[in-house]
C-alpha cells in the first residue's frame, strides 16, 4: 500500500495522542535496551521537549524514563539468567545495556537485595515463577490514562500572556541552603531601586531536577521589567507571547508538586493541548517568598503550544 503524498489536515491533540507519543518513545527503547538510551532521543520520538516529556512520561507510566529502562533491563537479564544454559553474567550485563558488570550488579542488588552471582534463579522460579513470567512478558506500552482523581480540586485557567522581558539572577545549585532566598533578596533590592518591586515575580528552571544532576541545575529568580540595563549578576531574557495553563496554589511545596503531577498526568492529556518548549513558571502572587519557604501563594503555569 502506498501512502498518498497529499498533505493531510493535522489531527487534534487528544488523550490518545499522548498515549501514542509515550508509546512511540517506549517503542524506540524496547528493542534497543542493549544500547545507550538518551532522554533527548526518547523525547524526540514523542515529539516533545525533554523537560515536558519527562513529566508526562512519569505521570502516565508511573516511573521516570530512567527507572522504566532500568526495570526493563533487569527483567531482560532475569529472562537470560533463567535459560537452561545462561550466558555469563558479563555477557548478560552487556546484552541488557548495563555499562559494566559492576553497574549490572549494583542495579540488580538494589532490586533483589543480593548480587546476581548469589541469586538463586531456580528457587526464584519455583517461588515466584508466575511473577517472573509476568514481569518479562507483560507489555511495556501504556494503554490508558491515569484516573481523573483531583482530590485537591485544582482548577485550570487558560491565559494568553504578552511578550515579557525578565530581569533575573541565575542561582546555581539552588537546592543547597538558602541560595534561592538570598537571590530573591538581592533582586528585590535591585527592583526597589528601579521601581519594579511591585511587578510580576517569576521563578523558573530550564533544567528538570528529576533529570539533571542537582548540582548542575539552575533556578532563575526573576521579575518582569520592560527597560533596564543588565549588569553584573542581573541578566535579561525576552520571553515570547505564550499561552499557559495556570493553577492557583496556596500551600506548601507538596501541594505544588501534586498540582504539577495532576497537570501533566491528568489534565494535559485530556485537554486537547500539548506543552510548548518553554519552562514551567512559578508566577508569584505578590512579592516572592513573602511567607517564607513553607507556604507559597503563586500560580503554577505550564506553557501550551499554539496550533
Amino acid at each position: 500500500m502506498r501512502i498518498s503524498s497529499k498533505r493531510r489536515a493535522p489531527r487534534s491533540v487528544t488523550s490518545e495522542t499522548y498515549l501514542e507519543r509515550v508509546n512511540l518513545a517506549i517503542d524506540r527503547l524496547v528493542g534497543r535496551l542493549h544500547e545507550p538510551i538518551r532522554l533527548r532521543d526518547l523525547a524526540e520520538a514523542a515529539r516533545m521537549s525533554p523537560f515536558h516529556f519527562h513529566r508526562v512520561f512519569q505521570a502516565l507510566v508511573g516511573e521516570t524514563p530512567a527507572e522504566f529502562v532500568k526495570r526493563l533491563r533487569i527483567d531482560k537479564a532475569l529472562g537470560m539468567m533463567a535459560r537452561p544454559k545462561p550466558p555469563s553474567l558479563t555477557r548478560i550485563a552487556m546484552s541488557c545495556g548495563f555499562g559494566s558488570s559492576s553497574d549490572f550488579t549494583r542495579n540488580f542488588r538494589q532490586r533483589f537485595g543480593v548480587p546476581p552471582s548469589a541469586f538463586d534463579i531456580r528457587a526464584w522460579r519455583q517461588t515466584h515463577g508466575e511473577e517472573l513470567l509476568t514481569d518479562i512478558d507483560r507489555s511495556p506500552f501504556v494503554s490508558k490514562l491515569p484516573a481523573r482523581a483531583n482530590p485537591d480540586s485544582f482548577q485550570v485557567r487558560i491565559r494568553e500572556l504578552p511578550a515579557r522581558t525578565a530581569a533575573y539572577i541565575r542561582v546555581s545549585r539552588p537546592y543547597e541552603g538558602d541560595r534561592v532566598v538570598k537571590a530573591f533578596g538581592r533582586l528585590m533590592d535591585w527592583a526597589e531601586r528601579h521601581d519594579l518591586a511591585d511587578g510580576q515575580w517569576l521563578g523558573y528552571q530550564w533544567d528538570n531536577p528529576e533529570v539533571t544532576a542537582l548540582e548542575e541545575c539552575a533556578y532563575y529568580a526573576a521579575v518582569v521589567a520592560d527597560r533596564f540595563d543588565p549588569r553584573g549578576e542581573i541578566g535579561r531574557y525576552r520571553f515570547p507571547p505564550m499561552r499557559v495553563a495556570e493553577v492557583e496554589i496556596r500551600g506548601g511545596i507538596e501541594l505544588e508538586l501534586r498540582a504539577l503531577q495532576w497537570l501533566y498526568g491528568s489534565w494535559l492529556p485530556r485537554s486537547g493541548h500539548e506543552p510548548d518548549d518553554q519552562p514551567a513558571f512559578e508566577a508569584f502572587i505578590g512579592r516572592p517568598l513573602a511567607h517564607g519557604m513553607t507556604y507559597f501563594e503563586l500560580y503554577a503555569q505550564v506553557p501550551l503550544r499554539r496550533a
